[in-house]
Protein backbone atom coordinates (compact mmCIF):
# COMPACT_ATOMS: atom_id res chain seq x y z
CA UNK A 1 0.00 0.00 0.00
CA UNK A 2 1.50 3.30 -1.08
CA UNK A 3 1.79 5.90 1.75
CA UNK A 4 -1.02 8.32 -0.06
CA UNK A 5 -3.52 5.68 0.18
CA UNK A 6 -2.56 4.86 3.85
CA UNK A 7 -3.28 8.56 4.52
CA UNK A 8 -6.54 8.65 2.41
CA UNK A 9 -7.60 5.40 4.81
CA UNK A 10 -6.38 6.69 7.78
CA UNK A 11 -7.94 10.38 7.56
CA UNK A 12 -11.24 8.16 6.29
CA UNK A 13 -10.89 6.68 10.05
CA UNK A 14 -10.69 9.49 12.07
CA UNK A 15 -13.50 11.15 10.14
CA UNK A 16 -16.23 8.64 11.37
CA UNK A 17 -16.66 9.44 14.94
CA UNK A 18 -16.95 12.97 13.72
CA UNK A 19 -19.97 11.81 10.94
CA UNK A 20 -21.39 9.92 13.66
CA UNK A 21 -20.90 11.57 16.91
CA UNK A 22 -22.39 15.08 15.85
CA UNK A 23 -26.04 14.37 16.20
CA UNK A 24 -26.70 15.86 13.03
CA UNK A 25 -30.38 15.46 11.71
CA UNK A 26 -32.36 17.59 9.04
CA UNK A 27 -35.43 19.08 10.99
CA UNK A 28 -37.66 18.36 7.96
CA UNK A 29 -36.77 15.01 6.96
CA UNK A 30 -39.05 12.10 7.81
CA UNK A 31 -39.18 11.41 11.46
CA UNK A 32 -37.18 15.01 12.18
CA UNK A 33 -38.66 17.68 14.91
CA UNK A 34 -39.76 19.57 12.06
CA UNK A 35 -42.20 17.23 10.60
CA UNK A 36 -43.12 16.09 14.18
CA UNK A 37 -44.89 19.89 13.94
CA UNK A 38 -46.41 19.15 11.32
CA UNK A 39 -50.07 20.35 11.35
CA UNK A 40 -49.72 19.42 15.31
CA UNK A 41 -49.62 22.81 16.62
CA UNK A 42 -52.90 24.84 17.38
CA UNK A 43 -52.30 28.36 17.55
CA UNK A 44 -54.25 31.09 19.66
CA UNK A 45 -56.71 32.87 18.02
CA UNK A 46 -55.48 36.56 16.15
CA UNK A 47 -57.07 39.65 17.45
CA UNK A 48 -55.18 42.74 15.82
CA UNK A 49 -54.31 42.72 12.17
CA UNK A 50 -51.02 42.43 12.85
CA UNK A 51 -51.59 38.84 15.03
CA UNK A 52 -53.11 37.50 11.73
CA UNK A 53 -49.81 38.23 9.59
CA UNK A 54 -47.79 36.25 12.55
CA UNK A 55 -50.55 33.56 12.82
CA UNK A 56 -50.43 32.85 9.10
CA UNK A 57 -46.55 32.36 9.06
CA UNK A 58 -46.62 30.28 11.21
CA UNK A 59 -49.69 27.99 9.60
CA UNK A 60 -47.39 28.76 6.35
CA UNK A 61 -44.53 27.16 7.99
CA UNK A 62 -46.45 24.19 9.72
CA UNK A 63 -49.55 23.77 8.41
CA UNK A 64 -53.10 24.28 9.42
CA UNK A 65 -53.70 22.00 12.44
CA UNK A 66 -55.65 19.00 11.41
CA UNK A 67 -55.18 16.98 14.73
CA UNK A 68 -53.47 19.23 16.99
CA UNK A 69 -51.25 17.95 19.66
CA UNK A 70 -50.26 21.25 20.56
CA UNK A 71 -51.01 24.64 21.61
CA UNK A 72 -49.20 27.87 20.92
CA UNK A 73 -49.80 31.38 22.67
CA UNK A 74 -48.37 34.06 21.88
CA UNK A 75 -48.54 37.64 22.97
CA UNK A 76 -46.83 40.89 20.48
CA UNK A 77 -45.50 44.00 21.59
CA UNK A 78 -44.03 46.36 19.07
CA UNK A 79 -42.45 50.07 19.39
CA UNK A 80 -40.95 52.70 16.87
CA UNK A 81 -38.29 54.66 17.05
CA UNK A 82 -36.57 57.63 14.42
CA UNK A 83 -34.04 56.02 12.46
CA UNK A 84 -33.23 59.23 10.29
CA UNK A 85 -34.05 62.71 11.03
CA UNK A 86 -33.90 65.40 8.39
CA UNK A 87 -33.88 69.28 9.74
CA UNK A 88 -37.65 70.75 8.24
CA UNK A 89 -38.53 67.46 7.40
CA UNK A 90 -38.62 65.14 10.82
CA UNK A 91 -38.27 61.48 10.66
CA UNK A 92 -37.95 59.84 7.33
CA UNK A 93 -36.72 56.39 8.58
CA UNK A 94 -38.24 54.59 11.58
CA UNK A 95 -37.21 51.61 12.93
CA UNK A 96 -39.79 48.84 14.35
CA UNK A 97 -39.01 47.12 16.73
CA UNK A 98 -41.10 43.84 17.86
CA UNK A 99 -41.43 41.28 20.34
CA UNK A 100 -43.05 37.92 20.75
CA UNK A 101 -42.97 35.69 23.86
CA UNK A 102 -45.00 32.45 23.10
CA UNK A 103 -45.45 29.29 25.32
CA UNK A 104 -46.40 25.60 23.88
CA UNK A 105 -47.94 23.58 25.40
CA UNK A 106 -49.22 19.71 25.28
CA UNK A 107 -52.59 19.56 25.04
CA UNK A 108 -52.68 15.68 26.29
CA UNK A 109 -50.81 16.40 29.74
CA UNK A 110 -51.37 19.96 29.68
CA UNK A 111 -47.79 20.60 30.70
CA UNK A 112 -45.43 23.55 29.09
CA UNK A 113 -42.97 22.04 26.15
CA UNK A 114 -41.58 25.21 25.76
CA UNK A 115 -41.27 28.87 26.15
CA UNK A 116 -39.70 31.78 25.57
CA UNK A 117 -39.24 35.67 24.11
CA UNK A 118 -37.67 36.94 20.74
CA UNK A 119 -37.04 40.25 19.55
CA UNK A 120 -36.32 41.80 16.34
CA UNK A 121 -36.78 44.52 13.92
CA UNK A 122 -37.34 46.39 10.77
CA UNK A 123 -37.40 49.96 9.23
CA UNK A 124 -39.75 51.37 6.94
CA UNK A 125 -39.07 55.21 5.14
CA UNK A 126 -41.80 57.77 5.36
CA UNK A 127 -42.44 60.17 2.48
CA UNK A 128 -44.41 63.83 2.08
CA UNK A 129 -48.01 61.56 1.68
CA UNK A 130 -49.22 59.95 4.76
CA UNK A 131 -50.65 57.31 2.48
CA UNK A 132 -47.90 56.39 1.17
CA UNK A 133 -45.94 56.56 4.81
CA UNK A 134 -48.79 54.22 6.92
CA UNK A 135 -48.75 51.60 3.91
CA UNK A 136 -44.95 51.41 4.17
CA UNK A 137 -45.79 50.88 7.90
CA UNK A 138 -48.41 48.36 7.48
CA UNK A 139 -45.61 46.41 5.00
CA UNK A 140 -42.90 46.53 7.80
CA UNK A 141 -45.14 45.32 10.46
CA UNK A 142 -46.38 42.40 7.87
CA UNK A 143 -42.54 41.51 7.57
CA UNK A 144 -41.89 41.56 11.05
CA UNK A 145 -44.16 39.54 11.85
CA UNK A 146 -43.71 37.01 9.34
CA UNK A 147 -40.02 37.57 10.91
CA UNK A 148 -40.97 36.92 14.17
CA UNK A 149 -42.87 33.95 13.31
CA UNK A 150 -39.84 32.22 11.62
CA UNK A 151 -38.08 32.64 14.61
CA UNK A 152 -40.74 31.14 16.74
CA UNK A 153 -40.93 28.10 13.87
CA UNK A 154 -37.31 27.64 14.40
CA UNK A 155 -37.34 27.98 18.48
CA UNK A 156 -40.13 24.94 18.20
CA UNK A 157 -38.37 22.64 16.00
CA UNK A 158 -34.80 22.89 18.53
CA UNK A 159 -36.94 22.43 21.70
CA UNK A 160 -38.47 19.42 20.08
CA UNK A 161 -35.33 17.53 18.54
CA UNK A 162 -34.31 17.96 22.28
Amino acid sequence: MSLSDRRTLLLSFAAVPFALGCGFSPAYAPGGSGQALRGQVRVADPVRPRDFDFVAQLEARLGRPTAPRFDLSYSISTSERGAARVAGLGETRVTLFGTVSYELTDRATDTQVTKGSLRNFTNFSTTDTQLATRRAEEDAEARLMRILADQVVARLIAALAE
